[in-house]
């Protein structure tokens, strides 16, 4: 009987040691940094887009079903915080490298600034897609579209309609504000 609890035990000592994961994480990076000086931080369902969903054909009525909300977290350059910038896009680009974010595509230039987008998932079964953008001027921004069994091609289309929308009129403007 007392070789059954051991073994009870330390089963249950090895899972919890296992579930502590001491990595930093991007969830764990907007909670600590959305209320730190030279942050931005911005939550949007995505009932807010006001997309006028009869407009919508059947890939792009899958691809809005399919997203929850949008998150963003951005850092303002501002005359004086470069380095602390530079502190905090390090601690980002640290957390993207983990291999559970796969890289879908990269693109921008030094002098407008880059940006890379990442998932976790694959094909149509993607929970986070994660857009990274960056400039000196303006400073970085993650910007993270949470939903369920996503498909990066079915949002790419749905962007589509975003750019046609009025997205100004919504939250979104101080996104759209942020990359300009």
């Amino acid at each position: 009987m007392s070789s059954i609890k051991t073994i009870i035990m330390m089963l249950f000592l090895v899972v919890t040691l296992q579930s502590c994961n001491q990595d930093p994480t991007l969830q764990s990076f907007y909670v600590d940094s959305e209320l730190a000086p030279g942050f931005t931080s911005l939550d949007v369902p995505i009932s807010l887009l006001k997309i006028d969903e009869t407009l919508l054909d059947e890939t792009q009525q899958e691809a809005y079903d399919s997203v929850d909300k949008l998150s963003l977290i951005a850092f303002v350059a501002e005359d004086g915080n470069k380095d602390q910038m530079d502190i905090e896009y390090a601690k980002v680009k640290t957390i993207l490298e983990n291999p559970k974010y796969e890289e879908l595509m990269r693109g921008g230039n030094s002098t407008d600034g880059k940006f890379v987008v990442k998932c976790i998932g694959d094909g149509d079964d993607v929970d986070e897609f994660i857009l990274l953008g960056n400039s000196k001027e303006a400073g970085f921004a993650v910007v993270r579209i949470l939903g369920d069994d996503m498909n990066f091609s079915k949002i790419m289309d749905l962007a589509t309609v975003l750019e046609e929308g009025n997205i100004e009129e919504t939250q979104l403007k101080e996104i759209t504000k942020f990359f300009q």
